[in-house]
């Protein structure tokens, strides 16, 4: 038995801003409330929450207090009304009270139990404890960390770099890009039937396809929204909802009821070739800006870098193919699950380990490799769209303003989509034979330029756009 990473582990549905410091943090609540159950949770008189590092520095704006409290109050990610969100969160502030796993009150006053500590705990940058309290006095405490892209680990690691992973028993373990190239060789297939092969082992053929379909129409409902939605984002930046404005200027008029009769109705639109850098950005803009107000979305591979696969795939769905369906959706996503996985492995796809290079650049490196299977191209064509979109995305710092993911986190996702669709591009018309470097080879140096980046361009608000905009300005 070895370890693996599926490709729903890659892509998971969630509540915006942050897969790090919202969806992680929720999942580390929901962790702690299994935990505790043994303790009997009748009992519990306080919980208090600490948080460490990048999620304090930047926990506000992230919103990881509410996430936290979402959690503890045995809500899920997945399943949340949104609508029921600032409910759930008004209550607990009015009252000073918190449903314990929606199951019973305790105290729980947020500016007394939910502590922001500005130091960094030595595992991760990411780290929070949760700490219960009995009627007898009684402890229990135990800390996680939030790894990047909703992944959790509780047991600290000897080195940083190590990941959580699935145990399972894939017939094609892939640990790096040459593994997965040899492996489409030896067994004359393509990188998505190779994935196909792997999630077979863990699921049934009607359960991916359903749960692959599932992810797709979440990000085709975010798109969708962001589409719908005017006004102004929350945080006090004072940003303005563009996506809305760009969608009215681009389809005008329209009848349609819902996602699915939108794309149909999108795709009967001529576009001119000037629009289409206009139909990218704004597919992006419009998932980001839904995450931004803590939208449901789906983590790709995180919540800040959210916009980028679902552009890149609706660029195929409207401009490239009209005839495309769910066998390509469904193709698009099992590649670009596998790259991501595959970088998550080598390097990392945290912010705060690695500025935004690990959420922006892996993004559109998932994006281009399986935009690139889709167009036709060879495997070592998938794999070096992959490195080209990655070797122009490494240093990205993450600087996000206010802590917001906001400013500069949702244009980044347009720049990422349409270098997705560039890189792509790039490597149909190269020979495979004349790729100088390997995309295993670009993993690595983003690892060591994430190692060598200065702690405050690591999503910690402490350098970059971060000080240099004043919010007030905003």
């Amino acid at each position: 038995m070895e370890e693996c990473i599926s490709v729903f582990d890659m892509l998971k549905i969630g509540v915006g801003p942050s897969s790090s410091h919202t969806l992680g943090p929720w999942r580390a609540a929901e962790r702690f409330l299994e935990e505790i159950k043994d303790q009997n949770l009748d009992t519990i008189s306080r919980i208090k929450v600490d948080l460490y590092g990048s999620l304090s520095l930047t926990g506000k704006g992230h919103a990881t207090d509410l996430a936290t409290m979402l959690g503890l109050s045995g809500q899920d990610p997945e399943t949340i009304p949104i609508e029921n969100i600032d409910t759930i969160i008004s209550a607990i502030k009015s009252t000073n009270t918190l449903q314990l796993g929606n199951h019973f009150s305790i105290p729980f006053k947020i500016e007394d139990d939910i502590i922001f500590n500005k130091k960094f705990l030595p595992f991760h940058p990411n780290g929070l404890t949760f700490t219960a309290t009995d009627a007898l006095g009684t402890i229990f405490s135990e800390t996680y960390y939030s790894i990047g892209g909703g992944f959790v680990v509780k047991e600290a690691r000897i080195n940083a770099k190590e990941k959580i992973k699935i145990k399972c028993a894939f017939p094609f373990m892939i640990d790096n890009a040459a593994e997965l190239l040899a492996y489409c060789k030896n067994e004359n297939k393509t990188i998505s039937e190779i994935v196909y092969e792997n999630e077979k082992s863990m699921r049934t053929e009607e359960v991916i396809d359903q749960e692959l379909m599932r992810i797709w129409n979440t990000m085709l409902e975010s798109i969708y929204i962001g589409c719908h939605s005017e006004g102004v984002l929350p945080g006090g930046l004072n940003v303005r909802r563009r996506a809305f404005d760009m969608h009215q200027g681009l389809i005008g008029l329209s009848n349609y009821k819902d996602p699915e009769s939108w794309l149909v109705e999108i795709r009967k639109t001529e576009v001119k070739f000037r629009q289409i850098l206009k139909w990218v950005s704004c597919f992006a803009l419009a998932v980001n800006e839904v995450n931004a107000a803590l939208g449901r979305i789906v983590t790709a591979p995180t919540n800040g870098s959210a916009g980028v696969i679902p552009a890149v795939l609706m660029y195929y769905l409207v401009i490239e193919n009209h005839k495309a369906g769910p066998k390509e959706i469904k193709q698009f996503l099992l590649v670009a699950g596998e790259i991501g996985s595959i970088f998550k492995k080598g390097s990392t796809i945290s912010a705060a380990m690695g500025g935004c290079q690990a959420e922006i650049g892996v993004s559109s490196s998932m994006a281009a490799a399986a935009l690139c299977e889709l167009l036709g191209g060879t495997v070592e064509q998938v794999l070096m769209a992959a490195e080209i979109a990655m070797e122009h995305h490494l240093g990205l710092t993450c600087d996000p303003v206010g802590g917001l993911v906001q400013i500069p986190c949702i244009e980044r996702n347009t720049m990422g989509a349409i270098k997705a669709i560039n890189a792509a591009e790039l490597a149909l018309s190269t020979d495979s034979k004349n790729a100088k470097v390997p995309l295993d080879k670009v993993i690595s140096t983003m690892w060591e330029t994430a190692k060598d980046m200065n702690n405050k361009y690591k999503e910690t608000s402490e350098g970059g756009l971060a000080i240099t905009v004043n919010m007030s300005d905003c």
